[in-house]
Protein backbone atom coordinates (compact mmCIF):
# COMPACT_ATOMS: atom_id res chain seq x y z
CA UNK A 1 0.00 0.00 0.00
CA UNK A 2 1.32 3.85 -1.12
CA UNK A 3 1.80 6.17 2.38
CA UNK A 4 -0.67 8.71 3.13
CA UNK A 5 -0.10 12.39 3.36
CA UNK A 6 -2.58 13.84 5.72
CA UNK A 7 -3.08 17.55 4.68
CA UNK A 8 -3.98 20.54 6.74
CA UNK A 9 -5.30 23.08 5.08
CA UNK A 10 -5.05 26.79 7.73
CA UNK A 11 -1.15 27.38 7.60
CA UNK A 12 0.13 25.08 5.17
CA UNK A 13 -1.95 25.50 1.68
CA UNK A 14 -3.37 29.13 3.23
CA UNK A 15 -0.77 30.91 4.94
CA UNK A 16 -1.44 33.10 7.56
CA UNK A 17 1.36 35.67 6.47
CA UNK A 18 1.38 38.05 3.78
CA UNK A 19 1.73 36.08 -0.11
CA UNK A 20 5.40 37.03 -0.23
CA UNK A 21 6.91 35.45 -3.70
CA UNK A 22 4.04 33.42 -4.34
CA UNK A 23 3.28 32.82 -8.42
CA UNK A 24 -0.03 35.24 -9.72
CA UNK A 25 -2.93 33.42 -8.76
CA UNK A 26 -4.72 31.56 -11.38
CA UNK A 27 -8.20 33.18 -12.54
CA UNK A 28 -9.88 30.43 -10.36
CA UNK A 29 -8.09 31.46 -7.79
CA UNK A 30 -8.93 34.91 -8.02
CA UNK A 31 -12.25 35.09 -8.92
CA UNK A 32 -12.53 32.50 -5.60
CA UNK A 33 -11.14 35.32 -3.16
CA UNK A 34 -13.88 37.57 -4.34
CA UNK A 35 -15.89 35.45 -2.13
CA UNK A 36 -13.46 34.51 0.42
CA UNK A 37 -10.21 37.01 0.57
CA UNK A 38 -7.99 34.00 2.10
CA UNK A 39 -8.40 31.85 -1.09
CA UNK A 40 -6.09 34.68 -2.54
CA UNK A 41 -3.28 33.02 -0.66
CA UNK A 42 -3.39 29.89 -1.91
CA UNK A 43 -0.35 28.48 -4.55
CA UNK A 44 -1.60 27.26 -7.53
CA UNK A 45 1.72 25.59 -7.96
CA UNK A 46 0.46 23.22 -4.68
CA UNK A 47 -1.77 21.01 -6.30
CA UNK A 48 0.69 19.90 -8.65
CA UNK A 49 3.33 19.13 -6.31
CA UNK A 50 0.91 17.27 -3.98
CA UNK A 51 0.14 15.28 -6.75
CA UNK A 52 3.37 13.95 -7.91
CA UNK A 53 4.34 13.00 -4.57
CA UNK A 54 4.30 8.93 -3.74
CA UNK A 55 1.56 8.47 -1.88
CA UNK A 56 -2.13 8.82 -0.75
CA UNK A 57 -3.45 12.49 -0.31
CA UNK A 58 -5.92 12.88 2.26
CA UNK A 59 -7.52 16.06 3.90
CA UNK A 60 -6.59 16.52 7.55
CA UNK A 61 -8.76 19.95 8.19
CA UNK A 62 -11.47 21.08 9.72
CA UNK A 63 -12.52 22.39 6.39
CA UNK A 64 -13.70 18.51 6.05
CA UNK A 65 -15.53 18.22 2.74
CA UNK A 66 -15.55 21.39 2.02
CA UNK A 67 -11.99 20.66 1.29
CA UNK A 68 -13.32 18.87 -1.64
CA UNK A 69 -15.51 21.74 -2.63
CA UNK A 70 -13.45 24.50 -2.46
CA UNK A 71 -9.95 23.82 -2.37
CA UNK A 72 -9.68 20.46 -4.79
CA UNK A 73 -10.81 22.09 -8.00
CA UNK A 74 -8.72 25.73 -7.22
CA UNK A 75 -5.57 23.51 -6.73
CA UNK A 76 -6.60 20.56 -9.57
CA UNK A 77 -6.68 18.07 -6.99
CA UNK A 78 -8.76 14.90 -7.29
CA UNK A 79 -11.99 14.19 -5.10
CA UNK A 80 -9.55 13.46 -1.93
CA UNK A 81 -10.79 11.65 0.96
CA UNK A 82 -11.20 13.25 4.27
CA UNK A 83 -10.53 12.09 7.96
CA UNK A 84 -13.75 13.10 10.04
CA UNK A 85 -12.88 14.20 13.56
CA UNK A 86 -14.47 13.12 16.73
CA UNK A 87 -16.45 15.23 18.41
CA UNK A 88 -14.82 15.32 21.77
CA UNK A 89 -11.57 17.10 22.14
CA UNK A 90 -8.32 15.11 22.91
CA UNK A 91 -6.89 15.40 26.29
CA UNK A 92 -3.01 16.00 27.18
CA UNK A 93 -0.11 17.44 25.51
CA UNK A 94 -0.55 15.84 22.21
CA UNK A 95 -2.90 17.65 18.78
CA UNK A 96 -6.31 17.02 19.01
CA UNK A 97 -5.49 15.92 15.55
CA UNK A 98 -2.64 12.93 16.58
CA UNK A 99 -4.76 10.13 17.85
CA UNK A 100 -7.06 10.27 14.76
CA UNK A 101 -4.70 10.28 12.52
CA UNK A 102 -3.01 7.32 13.74
CA UNK A 103 -6.37 5.44 13.88
CA UNK A 104 -6.91 6.40 10.09
CA UNK A 105 -3.79 5.77 8.93
CA UNK A 106 -3.85 1.92 10.61
CA UNK A 107 -0.69 1.21 10.91
CA UNK A 108 0.48 2.81 7.15
CA UNK A 109 2.92 4.54 6.91
CA UNK A 110 2.59 8.40 6.86
CA UNK A 111 3.25 12.29 6.52
CA UNK A 112 1.41 14.40 8.20
CA UNK A 113 2.08 18.37 7.17
CA UNK A 114 0.55 20.62 9.14
CA UNK A 115 1.63 23.84 11.07
CA UNK A 116 0.73 22.86 14.72
CA UNK A 117 2.51 19.74 14.98
CA UNK A 118 5.36 19.62 17.83
CA UNK A 119 7.41 17.31 20.34
CA UNK A 120 4.66 15.69 21.97
CA UNK A 121 3.14 14.66 18.53
CA UNK A 122 6.18 13.23 17.62
CA UNK A 123 6.98 11.57 20.68
CA UNK A 124 3.29 9.89 21.02
CA UNK A 125 3.19 8.79 17.05
CA UNK A 126 6.80 7.08 17.75
CA UNK A 127 4.99 5.22 20.63
CA UNK A 128 2.01 4.35 19.38
CA UNK A 129 2.46 3.85 15.60
CA UNK A 130 4.23 0.83 14.05
CA UNK A 131 5.13 2.26 10.86
CA UNK A 132 7.32 5.06 9.45
CA UNK A 133 5.76 8.22 10.08
CA UNK A 134 7.31 11.88 8.95
CA UNK A 135 5.38 14.68 10.98
CA UNK A 136 6.05 17.49 8.63
CA UNK A 137 5.56 21.20 10.37
CA UNK A 138 5.26 24.21 8.02
CA UNK A 139 5.64 27.96 8.97
CA UNK A 140 2.15 28.68 9.21
CA UNK A 141 3.95 32.95 7.83
CA UNK A 142 5.12 31.17 4.90
CA UNK A 143 3.14 28.16 4.39
CA UNK A 144 3.98 24.78 1.98
CA UNK A 145 7.11 25.34 0.18
CA UNK A 146 8.75 23.72 -2.38
CA UNK A 147 11.44 22.90 0.02
CA UNK A 148 9.24 21.14 2.10
CA UNK A 149 7.70 19.46 -0.63
CA UNK A 150 11.26 18.23 -1.24
CA UNK A 151 11.97 16.90 2.21
CA UNK A 152 8.55 15.21 1.87
CA UNK A 153 9.67 13.76 -1.26
CA UNK A 154 13.03 12.42 -0.52
CA UNK A 155 11.37 10.75 2.60
CA UNK A 156 8.59 8.74 0.93
CA UNK A 157 10.68 8.07 -1.51
CA UNK A 158 13.10 6.25 0.89
CA UNK A 159 10.68 4.12 2.27
CA UNK A 160 11.09 0.51 1.24
CA UNK A 161 8.61 -0.87 -1.50
CA UNK A 162 5.82 -3.24 -0.51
Amino acid sequence: MRPLLFLDVDGPLIPFGAAGHRPPASTRIRQAARGNPLLGRLDPRHGGWLAALPCDLVWATTWGADANEVLGPLLDLPVLPVVDWPDEDAAGPVHWKTRGLLAWAAGRPFVWVDDEIGAADRDWVAAHHPGPALLHAVDPGRGLTRDDVTVIARWLTSLPRC
